[in-house]
């Protein structure tokens, strides 16, 4: 009995190494992967495994009561032998991998090709080979693999299934008890331990699965990483070489190539010599891809490389698209069409779609920009005509009492509004203009202040350099007077602070108006507030563009109460306005 358990398991390594060479093939990867099997994949997989059991079958062994005789491939038997076999193994992974219709039909093919061989088991053998391939599938589990503990366990009870079925079916009984003496045990422990080391096999091509996507999605969000800084700006020369240089560091390819719909706009890798930036497309196939959107494989002839011995012998071409049209390829090059594998097929086809994202979102993006640009400058039109009516309506008081200074205010008028005009062409000027623009605002407010407005300024000279957005101290400023001093007869004071600090530039603008209560000090920067002078209006606009162009961090903080002033104050940090005017 132990000579024909060691002899068996030894058999059993065909078995188990004829699976591990199976598991090179993309078939079973491919069902391993599967939630469920189609038609088509049944049936492939039906046969594959029934194939299975029929070489379980012919690597066993023939048992006479009397004798056991070890062959090497079992062909036919005699009235009074029997076969101690692997046949089980491949009806009961069928069932385990494949579910019911798999395991069963698996379980036909094995149990009729062992009726063909004879022998006094031949019926009782068969027959146990389909109950097998019946009763396995109540262990099958979609898309889980059971444990290789209960994988043992089934494949012996499958085995102890059939000895019970001997006993019962084949005849004479003591002919069938003798051989269910001598091969019982060892067949339950052969084809437990062999369904055990088959389904360790079949683990571990999914543990490879598992990780080659691991690190597959670990290399996309990589590239994706380095790659989106480049294609914010859209797909040209420039963004498509840094980003294939970036690819050929990442991935196992001889070149790397991105095109547009017409001419080739980057080449890194071998063949940049004659394969060069800035020409036309040449491969017919791109074309195809381009007309198609469709990822296509070209062997050496279909690249049609002009070029003697060129080291590129075939290509993966993906197409690139944004807004559902495509507008290039992203290409990878080979050394031969054997060395192109189906991670590589996977790889390109994600890489494709990742940068299809980051141009769908750079063009977003760019929308948005404008978008917001042209809000900007229609929160600085808001402001041009408050002013305006504010100042004609000084001007025409000074017509009556004072022509002269209406002239000389008419005149401070057209520079100021010539400088308001060119401001909303802008979208950041320095602070010198700024304060050169609220100068010659209050110079106008002075006429009607006469002499009940005092102005005092405390300006860092090395801040003024800075760049802040138009129309952003005028309105603030305009504020202080029109609201603030409203009603207030004399001793009107207004501070303007500018100071320069290590990373921004501090802002304020200080009156001893009458002040505003705490509830409507915070609606001004949440919604326009309107009154009659429509300074609220103007102080929403100018915090919406500094928080717009600069961030939460740059609001307007309003600090005020009844009667005691209102201070009005901002920071800008130094290093985001460079980088947002140099960007």
């Amino acid at each position: 009995m132990l000579e024909l358990l060691i002899t068996m398991i030894e058999r059993i390594g065909i078995i188990v190494t004829l699976a591990f060479l199976l598991t090179r093939f993309r078939f079973l990867r491919n069902m391993l992967n599967q939630e469920k099997l189609d038609r088509k994949q049944q049936w492939t997989a039906i046969l594959f495994f029934g194939f299975f059991g029929i070489i379980g079958t012919y690597t066993g062994l023939s048992v006479n009561p009397e004798n056991v005789q070890i062959n090497r491939w079992m062909t036919e038997l005699t009235i009074d032998e029997a076969i101690a076999n692997s046949r089980v193994i491949g009806v009961v992974i069928a069932s385990l991998l494949g579910g019911p219709a798999v395991g069963i039909g698996a379980g036909l093919i094995a149990g009729i090709h062992r009726f063909t061989l004879g022998g006094f088991t031949a019926i009782a053998c068969g027959s146990a080979t389909i109950i097998a391939g019946i009763l396995t599938c109540l262990f099958y589990r979609r898309k889980k693999l059971v444990k290789l503990r209960t994988a043992f366990f089934i494949g012996a009870l499958a085995e102890a299934l059939q000895m019970i079925i001997i006993l019962i079916v084949a005849k004479p009984f003591d002919q069938a008890l003798a051989v269910v003496n001598i091969i019982g045990i060892p067949m339950i422990v052969a084809n437990g331990l062999g369904t055990a080391l088959v389904l360790l096999i079949i683990k571990s091509v999914v543990s490879e699965e598992d990780k080659a996507g691991a690190v597959q999605a670990q290399k996309t969000l990589r590239i994706a990483d380095k790659t989106l800084a480049h294609m914010r700006s859209g797909l040209h020369t420039v963004s498509a070489l840094e980003v294939c240089k970036i690819i050929y560091g990442e991935i196992r390819a001889s070149a790397v190539s991105m095109t547009n719909k017409t001419d080739i706009l980057a080449h890194v890798g071998l063949g940049d010599d004659h394969h060069e930036a800035e020409s036309p497309i040449k491969t017919k196939i791109t074309h195809t891809t381009i007309e198609r959107g469709e990822l296509m494989i070209a062997n050496y002839d279909s690249i049609h490389c002009q070029v003697e011995n060129c080291p590129l012998g075939a290509a993966i071409i993906a197409p690139l698209t944004q807004q559902n049209e495509v507008i290039g390829t992203l290409k990878f090059y080979f050394s031969s069409e054997s060395a192109i594998s189906n991670v590589d097929v996977e790889l390109i086809t994600g890489l494709s779609k990742m940068i299809s994202h980051q141009l769908e979102i750079a063009a977003a993006d760019k929308v948005f920009q404008l978008a917001k640009e042209a809000e900007v400058k229609a929160l600085q039109a808001q402001i041009s005509p408050h002013f305006l009516f504010n100042t004609l309506s000084t001007i025409t008081s000074l017509i009556r009492i004072n022509p002269l200074g209406a002239r000389k205010l008419l005149v401070s008028l057209s520079h100021f509004l010539r400088r308001n005009l060119a401001n909303t062409t802008e979208t950041q000027i320095t602070l010198e203009e700024e304060m050169q623009h609220v100068e010659a605002y209050l110079a106008i407010k002075e006429f009607r202040f006469s002499n009940r407005l005092t102005i005092h300024y405390e300006i860092d000279q090395s801040a003024l350099s800075q760049r802040i957005p138009p129309l952003t101290l005028q309105p603030i400023v305009e504020n202080a007077i029109i609201h603030g001093f409203k009603d207030k007869e004399k001793d009107c004071l207004l501070e303007i602070h500018i100071d320069k600090q290590e990373e921004s530039v501090v802002i304020q603008v200080i009156d001893n108006g009458k002040g505003m209560p705490g509830d409507i000090v915070e609606q001004f920067t949440q919604a326009p507030v309107h009154s009659e002078e429509g300074s609220g209006l103007a102080l929403y606009n100018v915090n919406r563009r500094l928080v717009m162009m600069f961030g939460e961090e740059t609001k307007l903080h309003i600090d005020s109460e009844p009667g005691k002033g209102t201070k009005i104050h901002f920071s800008i940090p130094i290093e985001e306005v460079i980088e947002k005017w140099t960007g």
